[in-house]
Order: structure tokens, then sequence, then C-alpha cells
């Protein structure tokens, strides 16, 4: 008898069995593959209201307003959409198969600055410019290319003998003739740092960070940026990977010569902070100054070394994308946005120049006083490059270096407190 009661429950389960196969047959072969969601965002919409908002000729905000939100001048943000718009293939207008336009060049360039400008997600420009999410964040990724392929060669570029010769006679204005900027680093925290990587760009119990080198000048023009090296570095770390000398020991950099106290010297220097070595082509502050001539220098020193310090200040408030945490997962593409943020603001930087100058330089610019400094094309590239190397360490010529620009602080400014 229970045998035959266990074949009738085995029966009953086959059955259910073959049913439920049945039934998921069935439905797989008659289920409707999933649409994808289409949000209709009238993108032409959006394209008329940011041209009345800022580009019509009675625009609705003003110039200032503009200034704000673009981080720069209209004229300025006009250029870089118009060369934008005929070089690189995305940002070019299209028409979809229906014969429909995409996205406007203004459309995807405001996108891209906002989001480096305001460091926001992709979709808070949804509303207004009508674009999803993923589009702006492709809008920022190829932006950033394009701002390096287009404006990088003209805008990254090294010190021309015209350059250095400007240089040279803003340092001396300040009292450190052969002076060519202040150089720094800044560390940029890395959010989404990968669980792998942490140790390697984590200092202590901090964040992950990846580091920026820099060097400025006095308008906070940016002439040299290393970025990429995780956040374990300290600033000599940093410096001993950095190709900051590079055009010096390879015998490309124009030649250089400056008197200090009647003192010839051949090769320029920057300001820095007590970390980095005393090489022939750092000077640092005097830690504890004894005397008049020493704290009037450490005070005049301390000053002009600021620069870097207020180009980093400059480009974060400006690019709030590089003050706030990375969130992105590819350090190659971080480092494309950094240097992007770089050459935006060294277009600002030449377009706004006369804002940022303090010290007077008119005496060398109309040519009424014999230069100290002066800079001469180099004609050979045929150097030894570790005897270049050696003076570019030696610490004998910075110590002799350092005693003369002290005297030169004091007879140029005497015990000005300014």
């Amino acid at each position: 008898m229970s045998t035959n009661s266990d074949d009738e429950v085995y029966g009953v389960f086959e059955e259910m069995v073959d049913q439920q196969i049945d039934d998921y047959i069935e439905s797989a072969l008659t289920k409707q593959p999933k649409t994808r969601v289409y949000i209709e965002r009238d993108r032409e919409v959006g394209h008329i209201q940011l041209w009345q908002d800022y580009f019509s000729e009675n625009p609705t905000y003003t110039h200032d307003l503009f200034r704000r939100r673009f981080r720069m001048n209209k004229s300025l943000f006009l250029r870089i959409v118009e060369r934008l718009g005929n070089e690189v293939p995305y940002f070019q207008q299209r028409r979809n198969g229906h014969g429909r336009n995409g996205l406007s060049t203004l459309q995807k360039c405001t996108s891209a600055m906002r989001m480096l400008a305001y460091g926001r997600a992709g979709d808070a420009n949804d509303e207004y410019l009508r674009l999803g999410a993923s589009t702006a964040i492709l809008c920022l990724k190829n932006f950033a290319e394009a701002i390096i392929q287009v404006f990088g060669d003209e805008y990254q570029r090294k010190p021309t003998p015209e350059d250095l010769q400007r240089l040279l006679d803003s340092g001396e204005a300040r009292g450190f003739p052969g002076m060519i900027g202040s150089i720094d680093c800044m560390h940029w925290e890395w959010k989404n740092c990968p669980t792998a990587w942490k140790g390697q760009f984590t200092r202590g119990s901090g964040k992950p960070t990846i580091v920026l080198e820099a060097v400025a000048s006095q308008d906070l023009w940016i002439w040299h940026s290393f970025f990429g090296l995780p956040g374990t570095l300290n600033d000599i770390n940093v410096l001993h990977r950095s190709p900051v000398f590079d055009e010096i020991l390879q015998g490309r950099a124009p030649k250089v010569k400056f008197k200090v106290n009647n003192h010839t010297y051949r090769m320029p220097y920057y300001l820095t902070d007590g970390i980095y070595p005393n090489w022939a082509t750092f000077i640092q502050s005097i830690p504890l100054p004894q005397g008049p001539k020493a704290v009037a220098f450490a005070k005049r020193q301390e000053s002009t070394r600021k620069d870097v310090e207020r180009a980093f200040g400059v480009l974060q408030s400006r690019f709030a994308i590089v003050k706030n945490s990375a969130l992105k997962w590819d350090k190659e593409k971080i480092g494309k946005v950094m240097r992007a943020c770089v050459i935006l603001h060294n277009m600002i930087v030449e377009d706004e120049r006369q804002g940022y100058i303090l010290a007077n330089t008119s005496e060398f610019e109309s040519g009424e006083s014999n230069r100290s400094s002066k800079v001469r094309r180099r004609e050979s590239v045929n150097v030894d490059m570790l005897n270049i190397r050696n003076l570019v360490r030696d610490p004998q010529i910075h110590e002799r270096l350092k005693i003369d620009l002290v005297e030169n602080v004091w007879a140029k400014f005497g015990d000005r407190s300014d």
C-alpha cells in the first residue's frame, strides 16, 4: 500500500515539474525584449535657452556673472568653442538618422566647463543643458583631451628666451636677479583609489592622494607641471623623479647670465621652502634669521615664494573639481583632467595677466635700464650632462649665491617692511 502511495506522490511531482518547464519555455519564447527607456529632453530648447542667457546681443546675465560661472571672459570661452568646433569631430554638431540636430558645441563645452568649475556630478546639468549624465561625463572626457590636443603645445610650453627674459626682469625688480619662479607640490585627494593601491597613495592615516609638482611665476602662469606620483612621496622624492631640469641637463635650455653683488652666475634658480636641498638652482629662506639683513631677506624670500602657493589656490578655487576629491577610477583620466585645468588656467592668466602682476617692470620693458640678467639662445646641444648635473647640485654655488642675494636685497630694499 505504501509503495502505491509513493508512486502517486512521485507522479504528482513529475507532473508539476513538467508543467513548470513548459511554462518557462513558453514565457521565454513569448517574452518581449526590454526596450531602452528614452527621455525626450528637447535639446534644442536647451541650446536656445543657453544662447539667450549668455551669448545673445542682450543676454539675460551680465559679463560679470558669465565670468563667475565660466571662470573666464566670454571672448576667451568663445575662442575655445570655435577651435574645438572646427578641429575636434566630437564637438561638431551632427544630424542623426531622422535628420535632427544633436547637441550643439556650446552645450557640450558648457557642460564640461560647469563640471570643471563646480565639481558637480554629470546629471547636475540635465535640466538646464538637456543632456544625460553619461553624455555629460563623455563631454568632460573629450573636452579634457581636446584642450590638451589643441592648446597644450602653446600653454604648457617650456619658457622661450623671450619668456625667460620677462621672468628674469620680474625677479630682478623684486630683488632676486636670476630667479625664474617658485616650485612646490600640491596633493589631490583620490576618493575612488583602487583598494590594492591605497597603501601606495596614502600617507599615514590620511586619504589617498596624487601629487602635482609645479613651477609658477608672479603672474600665476604655471610653467612646469608634473602630475601622477603617489601621495606617499614627499617633495624631495618627487623632485628626483621630475623632469624639471631635463632641458638644462640635455643642453636645450637657453643660456642665462646674471650678476648679483658683482658676481656672475650662469644658471637660474627657483625659490623654495625648507625641504628642498641646497642646490645651485634652489634658494630657500633663512629659518632663524639673525640680524637685519637676514630678517629682510627671509621676509622678502618668503613673500616672493608664495607665487606658487597663490597659483595652487587660484587653480583650486577656479576649478572645484581639483579641490574636491577625484571620483574617477582611472589615474590616466584624472591626469588628463588636471592637465586640462592647468592649460585653461594659463589661458585665463594670459587673457587677464595685467591683473596678476604686482612688481613694476616698466623700466625693463621700456629699455631704460641695463639688464644684469640676459638670455641667449643656445646654439649647440653637445654638452657634458654629468658636469651640468654637478653644477645644478653644487652646494658651494648655492651658499655663495644666497650670501650675494642677502646683500642685494638689503641694498635694494634696506629695512623696508613691505
